[in-house]
């Protein structure tokens, strides 16, 4: 066959139907034309109105793709609104728009959007290019972006005054751990290359690449893009900041890693005004001079006004006591909030540099959020997750000159150095006999020089405000709520069945008692894991957004320090339980764990560089420790969600570096150690599973389609899903040659295959939703045959392939396969066999689980905790997925 290229969109040289099947399960389709309701994720009315991006899914052959929507409030009050598509069926229609309204938008609980012409904002956002130059303008706040150099960027401006100038990234570097003494060096970021991706009415993005560069010598290092978010009419933006780690472990230790500006003062210090906002809403607040508390008394009036941040009266006007000895009150011109733990912040200020720091004050969680500046306007600034990404700073240095320094700080340098080494020497498990008997004892695929966290990244979310004054309490905590909540608009979970999206599930239902009882078991369950991040603290930069994978019942503890036990890295698809748990109830602390996790997992648990760019690591006691980097990990099949839903440019980033991921069978061969019979890596013959790894190829493909990105995703999804339905046993085959250059299988493999993990790694999600787009009967058939042997007996399984295929595991997480097979055949039979198999609960929750949890308290535990002793994260993850397709595909025939 002759290579791919964009140019090649056949499948076997024919031309294939698209969206002639429908999926089992499927609802209703929407009518076309039909408003579409949108409201809060939270709830009620956000208190402050910064501009807001969310995406919407459409019925198939409802929606042109070029579509325009208009967008009201329910009195019918026009709103502006932007829209552009960001998913096509595969007949061309729109699947997904995304859209976005300004800072002015009306206020209302809830919006009604339709296709339609769409209002024009007052004041739209701008964009132009200048020399070495981009100036985005939100009809209230100016920002000069450089295109080159150490400041990203060159000012913030508002009404003519520059309120914020150089923002830049800071880095310090240690170049060996504390116990050896390491030096400390400084590198700021520098910026390559800049693109305008949005440019309004209402919404514009600029991206910016670069790498951060040591002040006196070559090495750049840390390569970051960092996209800067305007909305018309609004006097702030937004910062999405995303860095991968390239250095040495051994060598490189992040001291410190920040956002840093500078901003003008001009008003007396005692009209200068610091704020720092805690997590519950309260704030700290003093003047740079303060003039309260004083043995002598300014005037209430006086007093009042710099409590209020209010401009004073004249100092010529007040009690002369205080007037003339101004010069004799300190100013502080420095700040520090420092969040070093989950469970504590301490402010400390001094004069200036040289002088000894005096305690402010102290508490359990910050907000994040800061505000320096005077009566004649100042800059606010805000880190999201901020205690829960510990450790964190804020700091605010020069108040009392002419320009203070505001950084931001990801990672606080007054916390230990980012240790990212190996967190064992080895243990002499130096050949792979060796390493598969540590994997007997502690679940830990060890190899040496595999744990390497060269290629991993993280992303942090900021926002900025360029201020006429300084805010009211209640106008500060407010930005601060929206720093820890950005508000989101979603849409209800029918109006998202009724689009038909994401495959097989349904909306909570309860209308019987025997649902009810399953939708309570599901509830426990995530109820249950939102208080064991908790009360586990399962936080910190590189942790918070996971989970851990299994319980240690002796201790009352997650096994952390077990080898493969510890933190979960998507195991057995965590994500895709709380992304369809969020799907059915609407839920918002549902959303945000799994945003959260999104977050993680996509940045953290996957390479981004180097050797192992695209692949994802199995779970550890380090995100990046064992030695198995695999495609199942960094599956788009658990990022999709986050990206549709919000239409966030990060998440799209790493859906697009995942689709030429089938490379990576040249780099590593993830059955290395167990692989039975020779295998050469060879473009003509790679060998690729159909579970686990086919599955998360297939899922970027497929996402990449949906996208409307390149074809090659297109067409080497077909011509696998078209080779595979060739394969005489189909997917029981268990692994096929890939031939790269032309993105298909060999059909002449036969064999019997069957792995218990093919299926529980977004594989069953995945090609419900391709049967649905796409008319491959043959792929339809292989997969119906999977789905209803699995589970089948032995006997069964001899008649089909020749066969049996063993005693496998997971089989209540099967289940879901079973319901599939019995959806798409009307089989009652196979529909009373899965609920046979979710209520036995094999390698799961049987119905008779205890389903309640335990508190428990006193001397065997550091801190009281909630405790499930037969809840396992895998079983949890897998229960959900089986009990929410079980519902969708054969609920009607529950018993």
């Amino acid at each position: 066959m002759s290579p791919l290229t964009r140019r090649t969109l056949l499948v076997g040289g024919t031309a294939l139907p698209l969206a002639v099947s429908a999926s089992v399960g499927r609802a209703a389709a929407t009518e076309p034309g039909e408003p579409t309701e949108v409201h809060w994720l939270e709830g009620g009315v956000p208190a402050e109105m910064t501009g807001v991006t969310w995406g919407v899914p459409w019925s198939k052959g409802h929606v042109r793709p070029d579509q325009s929507f208009g967008l009201r409030t329910p009195d019918g009050t026009a709103v502006p609104v932007q829209t552009w598509p960001i998913g096509f069926w595969p007949d061309g229609s729109l699947k997904w728009s995304a859209h976005a309204i300004g800072a002015g938008t009306p206020s209302a609980e809830r919006y009604l959007l339709a296709p339609g012409p769409a209002a024009a904002p007052a004041k739209a956002v701008t964009v132009s290019r200048q020399a070495g130059r981009i100036v985005v303008d939100t009809g209230v706040v100016r920002c000069v972006i450089n295109r080159s150099g150490r400041a990203l960027i060159d000012s913030v401006s508002r009404g003519g005054r520059v309120v914020a100038r150089k923002g830049e990234l800071v880095c310090l570097r240690q170049n060996a751990s504390d116990e050896r003494g390491g030096k400390d060096e400084r590198f700021t970021g520098e910026v390559h290359k800049v693109t305008v991706e949005q440019n309004g009415p209402v919404r514009a993005v600029v991206r910016i690449e670069g790498k951060h560069r040591a002040e006196r010598r070559a090495r750049a290092w840390l390569p970051f893009t960092v996209r800067l978010y305007f909305h018309a009419g609004a006097e702030n933006f937004r910062m999405v900041h995303s860095f991968v780690f390239d250095g040495k472990a051994v060598d490189d230790f992040i001291r410190g890693l920040g956002v840093r500006f500078q901003v003008p003062l001009s008003d007396e210090p005692h009209n200068r005004h610091v704020r720092f906002a805690s997590a519950d809403g309260g704030l700290f607040t003093e003047a740079v001079r303060g003039i309260t508390g004083l043995r002598r008394d300014p005037g209430a009036a006086v007093r009042a006004a710099q409590v209020a941040g209010r401009a004073t009266p004249a100092v010529s006007t007040w009690d002369t006591r205080v007037s003339s000895r101004l010069h004799l009150i300190p100013a502080w011109g420095d700040y520090t909030l420092s969040q070093l733990t989950a469970d504590g912040f301490e402010i400390r200020k001094r004069t200036r540099q040289g002088c000894g720091w005096v305690h402010a004050a102290a508490g359990t969680r910050a907000g994040g959020f800061g505000y320096i500046g005077g009566v004649s306007g100042g800059f606010a600034f805000g880190l999201r997750d901020f205690w829960q990404t510990h450790p964190t700073q804020l700091d605010i240095r020069g108040a009392a000159g002419e320009s203070a320094e505001v950084t931001l700080w990801l990672w606080s340098p007054d916390a230990r150095p980012m240790d990212l080494r190996f967190y064992h020497d080895g243990m002499g498990m130096d050949t792979h006999p060796e390493q598969l008997e540590g994997l007997e004892i502690t679940y830990e695929d060890y190899e040496p020089g595999f744990g390497d966290p060269y290629g991993i990244a993280r992303t942090s979310e900021l926002m900025f405000w360029a201020l006429d004054a300084t805010p009211s309490a209640e106008r500060l905590a407010a930005q601060a709520a929206t720093v820890r909540t950005p508000p989101l608009l979603v849409t209800t979970p029918q109006r998202m069945r009724a689009a038909g999206v994401f495959g097989d599930w349904s909306p909570v239902d309860r209308s019987t008692p025997a649902k009810a009882v399953l939708e309570d078991r599901l509830d426990f369950l995530f109820d249950f894991y939102r208080r064991q991040v908790e009360q586990r603290r399962w936080y910190g930069f590189w942790d918070y957004g996971d989970v851990m994978h299994t319980y240690d019942n002796d201790r009352h503890e997650w096994r952390y320090d077990v080898g493969g036990y510890a933190w979960d890295n998507s195991e057995l698809s965590t994500d895709l339980w709380l992304w369809y748990s969020y799907l059915r109830s609407g839920r918002a602390d549902v959303f945000r764990m799994a945003e959260a996790m999104t977050r993680h997992t996509g940045e953290v648990d996957v390479y981004h560089l180097g050797k192992y760019a695209d692949l994802g690591t199995r779970h550890g006691v380090q995100h990046w420790a064992d030695s198995a980097k695999q495609l199942r990990i960094s599956t788009a099949a658990n990022r999709r969600f986050l990206y549709f839903l919000t239409a966030d440019e990060r998440v799209g980033d790493l859906l697009r570096d995942l689709v030429d991921a089938d490379k990576t069978f040249l780099a590593l061969d993830p059955l290395r150690k167990i692989r039975t019979e020779p295998y050469e890596p060879d473009p003509k013959a790679l060998a690729v599973g159909l579970g686990t790894d086919w599955g998360a190829l297939a899922a970027a493909w497929f996402t990449e389609w949906e996208r409307g990105g390149d074809p090659i995703a297109r067409t080497k999804l077909l011509n696998t899903c078209t080779a595979i339905g060739a394969l005489k046993n189909g997917f029981i085959t268990g692994e096929g040659r890939y031939d790269l250059t032309t993105g298909t299988f060999a059909t002449d493999t036969v064999k019997v295959s069957v792995s218990h993990l093919s299926a529980v790694f977004g594989l069953a999600e995945i090609c419900s939703e391709i049967i649905s787009a796409a008319d491959v009967p043959g792929f339809e058939r292989a997969w119906l045959q999977y789905c209803t042997l699995y589970n089948a007996t032995a006997a069964e399984q001899i008649a089909a392939v020749g066969q049996s295929f063993g005693n496998l595991n997971l089989k209540q997480a099967h289940a879901r396969l079973t319901a599939y097979a019995a959806a798409s055949t009307g089989d009652p039979a196979l529909a009373a066999r899965a609920w046979t198999e979710l209520g036995r609960g094999e390698a799961g929750y049987p119905a008779n689980s205890p389903w309640r949890s335990t508190r428990i308290t006193g001397p065997a535990v550091l801190n009281p905790v909630d405790e499930a002793t037969w809840v396992s994260t895998n079983a949890t993850a897998q229960y959900g997925l089986a009990a929410i397709q079980c519902l969708a595909l054969v609920g009607d025939r529950m018993p």
